[in-house]
Parts: structure tokens; sequence; C-alpha cells
């Protein structure tokens, strides 16, 4: 069975700098009936079990450290049995969340092997210094975390960010993909890589 992509939204708050803000967040499946591989781990672990519905977790991956992120994540690993794979340039964020350490230290060029198709862990810092995108070739698909939305690229203003690194990571990482790769984003809509180029130079122009 060819592997597919299925999101599920989490609801809570992000929380940084002394301010929270409510958030809907994305999550994503990859796999088939038998295993799926976990894109981050945001809020409430029983809405991802439901559906996870029973397969085998291959491995949580978390694209950064920001809270609405992770903070279901331990919960997620205990139920699953799969480890949490989690940048280590995030690991300030991590700690500021969880008593216990991730299991992985995700790294450039990590790959991960589900339902016949594998995913490639590409660094992309800038919103945080551990921003990590997940790539599928085979699916077309480039899971974004908060690197790149539909509409550009994710929020600099806050600790541990810096907008010049952003915009490097998105052109030499993400852009430099095939026009036709979807990018399934952290929140709110898809966008396509083809979508997205034309706008670069507005972004520097508009800054952080």
């Amino acid at each position: 069975m060819t592997a597919r992509v299925q999101k599920v939204v989490t609801s809570g708050q992000f929380a940084l700098d002394g301010g929270s803000w409510d958030v809907d967040n994305n999550v994503w499946l990859v796999g088939d009936d038998a295993e799926v591989i976990v894109i981050d781990a945001p809020h409430d672990a029983p809405a991802i079990l439901d559906a996870i519905d029973g397969r085998t977790v291959v491995a949580i991956v978390l694209t950064h450290g920001h809270n609405d992120h992770i903070n279901a994540a331990v919960e997620l690993s205990r139920a699953t049995g799969a480890d949490v794979w989690f940048p280590p340039e995030d690991r300030m964020l991590w700690d500021a969340e969880h008593d216990t350490p991730p299991d992985q230290e995700l790294h450039s060029g990590a790959t991960f092997e589900v339902a016949g198709t594998t995913l490639r862990a590409i660094p992309t810092p800038g919103h945080s210094p551990g921003s990590t995108c997940l790539y599928a070739p085979d699916l077309g698909v480039v899971f974004s975390g908060d690197t790149l939305f539909n509409g550009g690229p994710g929020a600099t203003g806050r600790s541990y960010s810096d907008f010049d690194t952003i915009i490097e990571s998105i052109r030499e990482r993400l852009l430099t993909l095939p026009d036709e790769t979807v990018v399934h984003t952290g929140h709110g809509d898809d966008t396509s890589i083809g979508a997205e180029k034309p706008h670069l130079d507005d972004w520097i122009t508009r800054g952080s």
C-alpha cells in the first residue's frame, strides 16, 4: 500500500518570552494501515492516538522546540513506545517544557522509512536554531514546521529566532525543491514551493 499523508489539528497555547497565544497546530501522520511516522506532537496526545488508531508508530519527529509542537510528545511516546527525535540545537526549549530528555537527536540528513517511503531531515534554522523540515520526494511533499507557511516565512520576532537566517534557509534549502512540491505546514493551509517562490523578494523587503 502506498504511503499517505493524514492531518490532525490540535488546539492549545503557544508560550514564549512571557506571552501566550491560542493556536491550532497541524500534526502530520505519514504511513499506511500498518505503520506511521508522527510529525510534531502538540497539545492533545489522545487526539493524536485516536488518529494513529492502533498502528505501529515508527518515530515521533519534532520539527522544532516551541512548546506548541512538543508538549504532548512525552505522553505520546509513552503511549506508543516510539522514540522522540528532536533537533539538539533547540534543547533549551525542550528543557523548558519537559523534565526528561528526548530519545534521539535529529540531525541533517537523518532518514526515516515508513510504508515504503523515505523522509529526509533538512535543517532550516531561523524560526528557531534547530528548525528542521522533512522531505519525502516520492510523495512530492515537504513538512515545513514553522519555517515556511502559505504566505511567507515563520515568525522571527522572538527569542532564539533570526530573520536573515530563516530567509537563507528558505532560499537555499526549500525553494530549491521542485515547484510542484506540496508544503505541509505547522499551522494553517498547505501551499507549494512554486506558489511561494515568486514572493521571496517581497518577504525580504517586508522584513521580520
